[in-house]
């Protein structure tokens, strides 16, 4: 399982709890983010390396780009702090006023998914992450 095709389940798994208001799903979306990104054992990088016995390609969704590395920290442990964060505040702190946040997330993760180039991932690797 590569990253692409991750972020594409991630986006419509997303979008399908948003939109029937399966709140365990969200729950569980958020949760998982978090583990993933603490521990950094990523369902993406686990499944390769049983599959296919290896861990993945680093440079997928960078599309070509040599970024200059300035930390240690990888900017898929990074993106799912990100998408965890940002879903956590926008659906338990201000669900009324930023209930267009996880829609906005649903489809952009799912267009991520897609076309295989995610802005949020890209602008971690321009800041210097791994």
């Amino acid at each position: 399982m590569s990253n692409r095709q991750y972020r594409l389940f991630f986006g419509a798994l997303l979008l399908v709890s948003l939109y029937f208001e399966i709140s365990v799903i969200i729950y569980f979306i958020i949760g998982l983010s978090i583990i993933e990104a603490i521990t950094n054992l990523r369902l993406p990088k686990i499944i390769s390396l049983y599959r296919y016995n290896n861990s993945g390609n680093p440079l997928e969704c960078s599309i070509g780009i040599n970024f200059k590395v300035r930390s240690r920290f990888e900017a898929e442990r990074g993106w799912r702090f990100l998408v965890a964060t940002i879903l956590s505040i926008s659906i338990f702190s201000f669900p009324e006023a930023l209930w267009f946040m996880p829609w906005f997330m649903g489809l952009a993760i799912l267009a991520a998914g897609i076309c295989g180039v995610c802005p949020m991932f890209l602008a971690l690797k321009w800041l210097g992450l791994k």
